[in-house]
Parts: C-alpha cells; structure tokens; sequence
C-alpha cells in the first residue's frame, strides 16, 4: 500500500498526459481575428463579425500575373480563368477580358426593361415617352453620344443610360491586350470569389492551393513569370502558416538553449531532463485547457506558449539548485514557491472574466499550465530525482553572484534617478501610449500589405470600408429590402453625401419589381399609338424604332430574371458578393463609395446615412464604418484588458499582504515589480513602440515572473552557509537566464505580436531581478531558501 502510495503522482501525472496528448490531437488551432471579437457582440460588433466570416472581404482573392510581355500576361490571364471557371471552389472568376464584356453587355441590354428602376406606367405614356426620348436625343450631343446613337434605336428611352447611372462613382480597371491589367501595364489581374467561408482557414489554404497549382499547369508557361495573390483570405492562411512555423522553430531554439545552459549548470543529463517535465506538463496542460473551455486555440495563444519554456522550467531550478536538506528548510521551500504560484496565477486568473476569448484564452493557459507545472515539480520531481546527487555547484560563479548581490543595495539612488527619468517619459508619452489600433496586431509583412494595396487599388475596388447591412428571410425579401434602402442611397448620392453605393438589386432586381415593370410595359398597339404621337416634334421618325417595340414586347412576355440568367457574367460575381444565404437568413451587404474631393475621398457620415434609412421606414439595416467599428472594438479590448490587469496586480497585492502579514514587506516584494513596469513601459515609448495588448500582457508575465525573484531576496536568511547561499544566487539567476533566453528567441520573431512579448518579457524580467536585488534588505549573504512564515 505504502508503495502504491508512493508512486500514484505518477501514475496519475501520465494519465493526465495522455489524456492531454489526446485532446490536443483534435484540437483546432486558429489565426485569424476570431479570438479578438466579443463574446456577447452589439449590432454593429456582430455586423464587423459577420464581414470576416461570410462577407465579399473576406472571400475575394485579388490575383496579378507578372513577368514576360504584355501578350504573354493576357494569354496567362485568360488560360488561368478558363481553368479555374471549371473548379467548384470558385463562385466567380473575372479578368476583364472580351468574352466577359460581351455576356455581360448583353445581358444588361437584353434586359434593360425589367432591370432599370425608371420603368414604371408613367414613363410609357405618351408624356412619359416625349420627356424620355427627349432626354436622351440631347444627350447625343455628350461624352456619351456615340454610344447612344448606337443604342438609339432599340432603346431611345435610354433605360441602358439609367442602368450605367446606378454605377457612376465606381471604377474599372485598366485593360491591355483584352484583359484587366495595373496602371503601369507590368501586370494582369484577376478577381476570384471564393465559396468556402472566409473563416474556413483549412478550406481557403485548399482554393489557393488550386490557383497555384492551375497556373503551374498552364503549357509553355515562360520561367520568369509567376503568380501573386492577395486578400483577406490570403493573410489569413499565409498568417496560420507563419505563426506555426515560427512557434515550432523559436519553441525549438528556446528548447537548445535552455537545455545547453541546464548542462551547464546541472552537469547532469538526468536532471536536465526531469527539469523539463514541469514545463512540458504545464504547455500541455495549458493548450487542453483552452482546447476544452473554447473549442479551439488561437495562434497567438499558442506561441504564448513558448514561453513555458522559460518559466515552468524555473520552478525545477530552484528545487535542483538549492535542494533544501532538512524538513524545516523543504516547508520553507514548498511555501515560497507556493506563494510565487498565487502571486502568478493572481494576476492571469483576473483575465478569465474577459469578455474578448483572447485575452481569456490567455488567462486560462497561464493559470493552468502554470499550476500544472508546480504541481509536476511538487509530487512528481522529488519521486524522480536523485537521493544522493549533490547539488550543482558553481563556485567562481556562485562567488561572484553573491558579491554583486550585496553590492546591489547601494545602487538604490541610480534606481531613483532612473525611475523619475521614466516616469517623466511616460507622463510626456501619456496621450500616446497606447496603440488602438488593430493593424499593430497584423502578422502580415510590410512587404504583403503593400501588394494588397496596389492591387486594389489598381483593380479600381474601394477599401470597403462603409457597408449597409441588412438581413432578411429570403433572397426575395432581401432583394425588396435592398430596393427599399437603394432609393434612399440613391437621393443621398444625387446630394453628395455618397459618390455611389453596390446593390445586388441593381443587377437582380426582385421578383415583385420585375412584375411591376411587366406589367408597366404596354401592349404593342397602345404602345405605338402611344410613341407616334410622342415623337411629334422630335427629329426622329417612329421607323427606325422597331427595334424598340419588339424588345418591350419581348421584355413584356419574357419569364423573369433568376440567379441562373446571371451565369457567366462579372454581374454574378456582384450578386454573390452582396447577397449571401445562411443557415437562417440572407445577409445583404451594400458597399458605400464616399464623395470625392479635389481627388481625394471624404469620410461619409453614416448617422446622416443611417437616419435618412431609418427615415425611410427601412427595417433590419445596419450602417457600419468597418474601420472605425474595429478601432472602437480594439478599443474597448484594450480598455477591459487594462482593467482586468489592474485587478490582477491588485489581486497580488492583496495576496502579499494577506501572506506577509507585513505593509513594508508587501511593499518590498511589489515595488522591484512596479519599477520594472515603468521602465521597461519607458524604454518602448523612447523607442518609439506604442504599447499594445500583447506588450500589457507581457508586463503581467513580468509580474508573475519578477514576483519570485522578489519573496526569494525578501525571505533572506543571513544565518545560511555560504553554500547554501551561493546556491540561492546561482537558482535566481539561472532561472532568470531560462526566462531571457527563450523569450528572447521570441523577440527574434518576424510575427510582431511574437516579438512584442519577447521584448517586454525578456527586458522586464532582467529589470525585475536587478531592482529586487537593488531594493532588498541590506545583508551579508543570500539564503538557502525563501523563509516565508505561513498564516497561523
């Protein structure tokens, strides 16, 4: 029984992980912004959710073909879009070439009578018909007559003149040799609309797979050409691949350089290898956890991870160095560390009411995987490691620590003089410390953003950044919905609020309205009669418009449009953009393009907007500038994880004063942690970094971190032996060296959020050990091991 006793921690301890092993295998891993959306959204938060999930932005894949001549290009151009027209992962592929503006050409005119919002009983009057007629034999003289004489005979009421004005604003790309091409001619271009969601990670990388492999397989293709892709959908996938590679390469040279500076200082394989187990257990631990409570882990949250490295590692450390002897200087031990946990776990626990799955998937990792590795290192370690190894002994080095240890106090006036330097540069950077910005968490390259933006730009597609939304049951009640509100937009145009707006009502108008315009288009009799006596005065004779009377007639008696008549054309490609089915509805996006000035664009007011819909009596519309609802959604993430930090640092605060039972010794062990904030907070700004989410969440790992190096000098013990006190410094600063050095391969990360933690961790936790150094108790020695009374 004693003996079962005995080994059930690690009996226990291995089940547990396989049972994490387990869980992780079908854990899905996730970059995109998901984790940085609330919990329990507003109207507008959920309407910026849905543009990542199921909106155009996230689904429309900008594609440029370089290198080679013109001709080469367009040749790629049109052999690429014929390949992946046949490929079912594709709703629509456009590249502006002639066969493209033919279908769509024709499916315009051919149906001009039921597509145009102008026709209605009125207009086909015989006041109706002068007034139109009119309009458009004056117009002959314009910009635009050529292209009306053209159209004159068959349509003189100039419906095709009134479905051109329900685009004006917008603009197309440049074409080169039949295709759409950049300004400069240096490339040919492509838009694709995906059909899996544009948060189906796995589901985007297998499309942009196809684009590639389709161009790869295009014959006689010249070796200097290549393929660009740009997008929403693009950065999400080619941000995962990044953020995996780059936690599997710096979590393997944390890993070296960990293990290289335990041999030193171990000299002894077994113990290297016991001392990984706490931090193994805890990264394991702490993905589960999130797995389980979340359903998925974030990137980010998984290169939060590497991190364990460092500090699960220490908790080892101090138990291999210092090897406490007698059962009074284990309690003494087991009660320090103990209290290191609390402190830790105190500040990280605080993150789990987030209401943002990031900064609470943060917390949940950190509390449980820390825990897990105190755990490993208080039941499992001691039922492994050597009876009778002697602790590791560095004597020149112990020495030496221990010199620059009691010397430290003495720096306390340069530590004043630093702090009142850093807190003036706070005070100076106080309006700007923050970034609240969303784009300072982008993992994508300078390099990639760039491209986006010259693709866009040149391709002549807004920035999307203002969007009418609204929902409805069906694709009927949405098209008459988005009519209802297209009127509005419209009025709003023609006064300059807008420059234009995007409806997938203006190239599929809804059934009723089709009917409507049915039923306005006269027989052919009243409408002869009716058009003979409205050409009098005009100069235009009624027999060069039979084209016109059986076109209305043909219009009057066709069946009406559906989704299946839009095949083929780039006016598919628009609908399915605009209008997307769900699972229980159908979302409407109507793209806004902002007034231009002195070519430059203007901010739209959407509250003017929104109360000129709300005006209308439009219902289930939503007016949402995606840029500014994104900065005011980082805003409010930034806002809760300031005050949830707060409460964790206060929560450790407590804890100190509850478990110290002294003001001054509480203070003792938080001020080496509050100075280290400052300044490592000071040093950014004098860098030029503006803090982010992930810098405060790096200042509360140095928090948790700095907190043991603080009981561990508060608790000094002048009676120990030499020995025992070169231990103590060799563990602190060791340990210390674990934590600087696996963040440090972080900070090394060309993933910024990756990098951001590295920086802040691995500077503060320096700064934390030196100032708790600098501000202990003046003394003769270092301890064995922390001595921190316990609570009666």
């Amino acid at each position: 029984m004693k003996r079962l006793r005995a080994h059930l921690p690690i009996v226990l301890w291995l089940a547990a992980l396989l049972a994490c092993v387990a869980v992780i295998a079908r854990t899905t891993f996730v970059a995109d912004l998901s984790a940085f959306m609330p919990r329990a959204p507003s109207e507008r938060q959920q309407m910026l959710m849905d543009q990542f999930k199921d909106g155009i932005i996230a689904r429309l894949i900008v594609v440029g073909i370089e290198g080679g001549d013109a001709a080469e290009r367009a040749r790629l151009s049109k052999a690429l879009s014929a390949a992946l027209r046949q490929q079912a992962e594709f709703i629509g592929v456009q590249n502006g070439s002639a066969a493209d503006l033919v279908l769509d050409r024709a499916y315009v005119f051919d149906n001009r009578y039921l597509l145009s919002p102008a026709v209605d009983a009125q207009r086909y009057t015989e006041d109706g018909l002068r007034r139109a007629i009119g309009s458009t034999v004056e117009d002959l003289s314009g910009s635009a007559g050529m292209l009306l004489k053209q159209l004159l005979p068959r349509d003189p009421t100039g419906e095709t003149r009134e479905l051109l004005g329900q685009f004006e604003g917008s603009s197309q790309p440049p074409s080169t040799e039949g295709v759409w091409s950049t300004r400069d001619g240096a490339r040919a271009l492509l838009l694709l609309q995906t059909r899996a969601e544009g948060s189906d990670i796995d589901a985007q990388a297998r499309t942009l797979e196809t684009v590639r492999s389709a161009f790869a397989a295009i014959p006689d293709r010249p070796a200097d050409t290549r393929l660009l892709m740009t997008g929403t959908s693009v950065f999400s996938v080619s941000s995962r691949a990044l953020i995996e590679s780059e936690v599997h390469r710096l979590a393997a040279a944390s890993l070296v350089l960990v293990v290289a500076l335990l041999l030193l200082v171990y000299r002894s394989a077994r113990l290297l290898g016991l001392s990984l187990l706490p931090m193994l257990t805890g990264t394991l631990a702490g993905i589960t956890a999130v797995s389980l409570g979340f359903g998925q882990v974030h990137g980010i949250t998984l290169g939060f991870g590497t991190t364990m490295i460092g500090e699960a590692v220490d908790y080892a450390i101090y138990l291999f160095v210092q090897r406490p002897a007698t059962p009074q200087q284990a309690r003494l031990f087991w009660r320090t560390l103990w209290l290191g946990l609390l402190t830790s776990v105190a500040g990280f626990l605080a993150l789990l009411g987030s209401g943002f799955p990031g900064l609470a998937q943060l917390g949940l990792y950190s509390t449980v995987g820390l825990v897990a590795a105190v755990l490993v290192t208080r039941y499992v370690l001691p039922r492994l490691m050597p009876q009778h190894l002697p602790a590791p002994d560095l004597p020149r080095t112990g020495e030496l620590l221990l010199r620059l240890m009691r010397q430290a106090p003495r720096l306390r006036w340069l530590l004043l003089v630093l702090m009142l330097g850093m807190l003036v540069v706070v005070g100076l950077h106080v309006d700007r410390i923050w970034n609240r910005s969303i784009s300072a968490l982008n993992p994508v390259t300078q390099a990639d953003q760039q491209l986006h933006e010259e693709l866009r730009r040149d391709l002549g597609a807004s920035d999307l950044r203002y969007l009418a939304v609204l929902t409805a049951a069906d694709p009927e009640q949405a098209l008459q919905q988005a009519e209802r509100a297209g009127s509005v937009l419209q009025a709003l145009s023609r006064a300059g609020t807008l420059a234009g707006y995007s409806s997938p009502s203006q190239v599929l108008p809804s059934l009723a309205s089709q009917q409507a315009r049915q039923a306005a288009l006269p027989e052919p009799a009243p409408l002869r009669r009716r058009l003979d006596a409205a050409l009098a005065g005009l100069p235009l004779r009624a027999e060069r418009l039979q084209g016109f009377l059986a076109d209305v007639e043909s219009s009057r008696t066709r069946a009406l449009l559906t989704r299946r008549d839009l095949d083929g054309t780039a006016s598919a490609l628009l609908y399915d953009s605009l209008l997307i089915p769900r699972e229980r509805d159908v979302l409407v996006l109507m793209p806004l393009r902002p007034p231009i000035v002195d070519q430059t664009e203007q901010d739209i007011d959407i509250e003017r907007v929104d109360a000129a819909l709300k005006a209308d009596g439009t219902r289930n519309i939503t007016v949402i500038d995606l840029l500014a609802e994104t900065n005011a959604l980082f805003d409010s993430y930034l806002h809760e994880a300031l005050l949830f930090s707060g409460l964790g640092c206060l929560a450790i605060l407590a804890l100190l004063l509850l478990t110290l039972r002294s003001v001054t010794r509480a203070l003792r062990v938080a001020l080496p942690l509050a100075c280290a904030v400052v300044c490592v907070t000071g040093t950014l700004l004098l860098g030029g970094t503006s803090l982010t989410i992930l810098h405060l969440v790096g200042l509360l790992l140095v928090v948790a971190i700095g907190s043991n190096y603080a009981l561990f000098f508060d608790n000094t013990n002048t009676g120990s032996s030499a020995q025992e006190q070169r231990q103590t410094s060799i563990s602190l600063v060791t340990a210390n060296l674990t934590i600087v050095g696996s963040f440090g391969m972080l900070a090394l990360s060309s993933v910024p959020v990756l990098a951001i933690l590295g920086i802040t961790v691995g500077l503060g936790t320096v700064l934390a050990l030196l100032f708790s150094a600098i501000l202990a108790r003046p003394q003769t020695g270092l301890p064995q091991a922390a001595s921190v009374e316990s609570p009666a």
